[in-house]
């Protein structure tokens, strides 16, 4: 196992260690923000379901006159997804915490939360980006993409999302540690890499946030086209050199296009267990001095974190992909 050693950093104050950890992690989360929630249970089983009521048909017949109706029955419908565990842990000797200037043990425990949150981000992401209701910028594969982001690709999302009774989103979760919900200003949330911010601003009809006027923007969101609001992080990644001939857009290998998936999503697309709560995540500090029978002198300390998370799309119409390339600046 990898150790911290001495020599490993700088000169600067004694160690202590703070386990502050979804403190750090909720600035980074962005996804985790706008799926169904659904808190994981103690002692409960290592599967999480997710139940949705199905809609009512449309009435085609009238009433008769003094006769009641059939009464409807109430159906759900079940998506049922196994949980996985997700954790790391770092060692950090004697020596660093005794010796090194530097808050070692407090600064571990902060990394160690902003490390939970992208790993959770991330793997919300590559359930978000599999999904099979997919556009492309241009031609009818991800090998041909080489041309960016555009209103009327946005349109034609945006058309099959509302064809498909995908509801606008309305709220999130909210940004303190602790599970809540907040209110937002009903939009369809488009997901993409922030490479995409040029492009996307220079869409037609781009209004950005500090332009809303009454409107609260969403946590690193740059503005809206339309009714599709746009959210951008670095974590959300791209096929390097997947499209087509590079064509003036960014290329990893300056050969082929990069291409960027945009995920644009309705209200209860996707489901997750949240990043929140007294047991979201469990933070383990264990500092060097701690004498067991494993190490008799106490010359090893451990911060980790550990957790159980799961992202599943819930219903594809109600979300879509978008893959485009984003334009190279000068």
């Amino acid at each position: 196992m990898p150790t911290t050693a001495y020599g490993d950093i700088s000169q600067r104050t004694a160690a202590w260690a703070a386990s502050e950890m979804l403190t750090h992690a909720e600035p980074i989360l962005v996804l985790s923000k706008f799926g169904q929630s659904k808190p994981l249970p103690k002692n409960k089983s290592d599967t999480v379901k997710f139940r949705r009521p199905v809609p009512f048909p449309v009435v085609t017949a009238s009433l008769t006159e003094g006769v009641t109706p059939n009464a409807q029955q109430m159906q759900y419908e079940d998506v049922t997804v196994q949980i996985k565990q997700w954790g790391a842990v770092v060692e950090i000797t004697d020596y660093v915490a005794d010796l090194a200037e530097d808050p070692v043990l407090s600064d571990a425990s902060t990394l160690c939360g902003e490390q939970a949150a992208e790993t959770i981000e991330l793997q919300t992401w590559g359930a978000l980006k599999a999904g099979t209701n997919v556009f492309y910028a241009n031609g009818e594969s991800r090998a041909a993409v080489n041309t960016p982001i555009s209103l009327a690709k946005q349109r034609a999302v945006t058309r099959g999302l509302k064809g498909n009774r995908a509801k606008k989103v309305t709220s999130m979760v909210g940004g303190s540690p602790n599970y809540s919900t907040e209110p937002v200003d009903a939009a369809f949330i488009a997901f993409a890499h922030t490479d995409l911010e040029a492009d996307i601003r220079d869409m037609e009809g781009f209004t950005p946030t500090e332009k809303y006027g009454s409107m609260k923007a969403l946590p690193y969101e740059i503005g809206k086209v339309e009714d599709v609001r746009y959210v951008l992080s670095p974590v959300l990644d791209k096929w390097e050199d997947a499209g087509g001939v590079e064509n003036g857009m960014v290329s990893t290998t300056g050969t082929s296009a990069d291409v960027y998936p945009v995920v644009y999503i309705g209200k209860e697309f996707y489901g997750l267990i949240p990043l929140k709560g007294a047991n979201a995540v469990k933070p383990s500090v264990i500092n060097p001095s701690t004498i067991s029978k494993d190490d008799p002198l106490g010359q090893r300390g451990y911060v980790g974190w550990k957790t159980y998370f799961v992202a599943k799309i819930l219903n594809e119409g109600w979300g879509a992909r978008m893959e485009v390339a984003a334009s190279e600046l000068a």
